[in-house]
């Protein structure tokens, strides 16, 4: 599949901002199925763009503007061709320990409720396990954009038993590390297979090591395992680590953003793709 993106973002300030800094994670890397044909990042005003790669080996670009501004609007657009590997994720930079993904944070930290979910999802075997977990939480956590926001945790998402992909995500992974299984956040995009073509926002998941497989991707979201019509483009152990746009500035006053991305297929294929990983 050959997978168009573009990505917008729109910053509006009810006064002048100024030393405006924007963190992007916005560019994908190559891996096993996935190659990038093309990638392009624009910025509507005078500044400096530095590319780089953080910690958990994801693609940054730090942007520096060159004077104080009322609007800042970021595009990205690219084109990158994949290939199912049924959730698998194989040939990436892996630049830290299995331990690392393990650490719960302040967005993924299991409460009690959590810790009894995640216990009853246990099956003979990591990668079923990790299927139920993903499977539970689809069944119990409505998606409704309106119940949760950037900054909720897995906890109260769960009690809320609604939120969006981010929120499924962190319930995965609090839920994951509490059985001891190294799990962790990823940012990127959905070709949809109901036709939507462009989204207020990206899409999120999860990986989860599989002893003798290696990383494997498993969506609460929508109840699957990754096929071709997923693009990764960061990972971290939440979504701020790899939230595509974080952002600092001196004034400004009232913030107004807003995001639109649009992922299409270039390149339709005819068959249905495997779901799952199987054992």
């Amino acid at each position: 599949m050959r997978i168009r993106v573009d990505y917008t973002t729109a910053y509006d300030y009810a006064e002048q901002a100024h030393h405006v800094v924007q963190l992007l994670r916005v560019e994908p890397c190559v891996h096993d199925g996935q190659h990038v044909v093309s990638w392009r990042i624009d910025v509507d005003c005078d500044g400096h763009l530095r590319r780089g790669r953080d910690s958990f080996g994801n693609i940054v670009h730090m942007f520096y503007a060159d004077a104080p501004l009322r609007a800042l609007t970021l595009r990205v657009s690219g084109e990158v061709d994949t290939s199912e590997t049924h959730g698998l994720v194989r040939g990436g930079a892996e630049t830290l320990p299995l331990a690392v993904w393990r650490r719960d944070t302040p967005l993924t930290m299991p409460d009690a409720a959590i810790a009894s979910f995640a216990r009853a999802q246990v099956r003979d075997g990591t990668l079923a396990t990790c299927h139920a977990l993903a499977g539970a939480i689809h069944a119990r956590v409505t998606f409704d954009t309106d119940a949760t926001h950037s900054h909720t945790d897995a906890a109260h998402a769960f009690a809320l038993a609604a939120g969006v992909c981010q929120d499924q995500a962190h319930i995965f992974l609090a839920a994951a590390r509490h059985l001891d299984i190294p799990a962790r956040y990823v940012s990127g995009h959905l070709v949809r297979s109901d036709g939507m073509v462009t989204q207020p926002a990206a899409h999120a998941w999860a990986e989860a090591w599989i002893e003798n497989l290696g990383w494997v991707g498993f969506d609460p979201t929508n109840g699957v395992s990754p096929t071709e019509a997923y693009l990764r483009v960061a990972v971290g152990l939440d979504y701020l680590d790899a939230a595509p746009v974080r952002g600092t500035r001196r004034g400004g006053g009232v913030e107004t953003m807003s995001v639109s991305v649009t992922t299409r297929d270039l390149a339709p294929v005819e068959s249905q793709s495997q779901w799952q990983v199987q054992a």
